[in-house]
């Protein structure tokens, strides 16, 4: 499948209105997270469908779109790479894990980390060495910060904390508003599957931690719960 192939599809999806919508919505302006992304206009369904056409695309194809100006080349190649990594023997993954590693600038929004790591470097590193994502906590890039925290939902889906809350823990003191958000999350899966676990870890941080990472972590608490965190009186 050629890379001109795919973007004539891409075009014929492209709508400027969805565009519009979307460069508001990813903060593309001057300033924001995501400034100077370029939307072309396609939501996520009609690009998991092309995603899934053309999840054979060999990885030199799927280069040239994870290093596109557009999101949606982007978040097409990231779509085809979890669908090949799922298929893949051992070897195969490595590759595609090497690959997702050494293109880490290009994967430059919260939805291109969210909708990619946890589902290719959480699981190749299951049962490996997890010290990358300790690198890419302390990495001077919002986005491979993500990527270490995200990338712990894989862990987390399988009762593993213990990466998620010592990552958690490394990024509380971070400025940025996508990680306060992230960590909360995170912490917020932990305590779906063990309560005790997230409160522990809450109790220990919740008065330092930044306000939207505590109010992401509490989100399920009771409202009486809540209010005691909120007002420090836990």
């Amino acid at each position: 499948m050629k890379h001109s192939t795919i973007k004539v599809r891409l075009a014929e999806l492209a709508d400027k209105e969805t565009a519009s919508v979307l460069q508001r919505f990813f903060k593309t302006g001057k300033g924001e997270y995501g400034e100077g992304d370029v939307f072309i206009g396609i939501k996520v369904p009609p690009l998991r469908r092309l995603a899934k056409e053309f999840e054979n695309t060999p990885l030199k194809v799927v280069q040239a779109l994870l290093k596109s100006s557009i999101h949606e080349e982007r978040t097409l190649a990231l779509m085809i790479l979890v669908r090949q990594f799922a298929q893949a023997n051992e070897e195969v993954r490595g590759q595609i894990y090497d690959f997702y590693l050494t293109h880490t600038s290009f994967i430059n929004n919260w939805d291109l980390v969210d909708g990619s790591a946890p589902y290719i470097v959480g699981p190749f590193l299951w049962q490996r060495d997890r010290k990358q994502l300790y690198v890419f906590a302390k990495s001077p890039s919002v986005w491979e910060k993500r990527i270490a925290i995200i990338s712990t939902f894989y862990f987390i889906r399988q009762n593993d904390f213990r990466d998620a809350l010592r990552i958690a823990a490394l990024l509380l003191a971070d400025e940025h508003d996508l990680i306060h958000k992230a960590v909360g999350w995170m912490l917020r899966e932990i305590g779906k599957r063990d309560l005790a676990v997230e409160e522990a870890f809450l109790k220990t941080h919740y008065r330092s931690m930044p306000r939207t990472t505590l109010r992401y972590a509490i989100e399920r608490f009771p409202e009486t719960q809540r209010r005691r965190y909120l007002l420090g009186k836990v």
